[in-house]
């Protein structure tokens, strides 16, 4: 079973990425560059993270999962709030951080995307 500090250590883990608490002393945010691309709040008793996504792929897992609804307090469009609660595979869940982390890399500068292939 996922726990925060799974999550905390895989994006960790990721090419540019910080933690920061911006908002408040419950919502801990992962950067990318600077950018967000994963928030959750550490005191929730469920797993559940706001993820950028795609439009099209955004409505596809809403349809396909009920743990998966539009972003709690962040543009519908472009942002998931996905619970983890069994209904889809560990690995599904990771695989929806890298998408998260990629399409955060992918509306970055030029400029950006360089500094952060550049990186060890």
């Amino acid at each position: 079973m996922i726990n925060l500090e799974d999550i905390r250590a895989y994006c960790l883990q990721k090419k540019g990425v910080t933690e920061d608490f911006p908002f408040d002393e419950e919502t801990i945010v992962f950067k990318v560059m600077g950018k967000i691309f994963l928030l959750t709040n550490i005191n929730d008793v469920d797993i559940s993270v706001n993820l950028k996504c795609d439009p099209e792929l955004a409505v596809e897992l809403r349809d396909k999962y009920e743990s998966v609804q539009p972003g709690y307090h962040m543009n519908k469009k472009m942002w998931n709030t996905v619970t983890y609660a069994g209904e889809f595979s560990e690995k599904d869940f990771y695989t929806m951080i890298d998408h998260s982390y990629n399409e955060v890399v992918k509306g970055m500068t030029k400029k950006l995307q360089k500094e952060l292939d550049e990186l060890q």
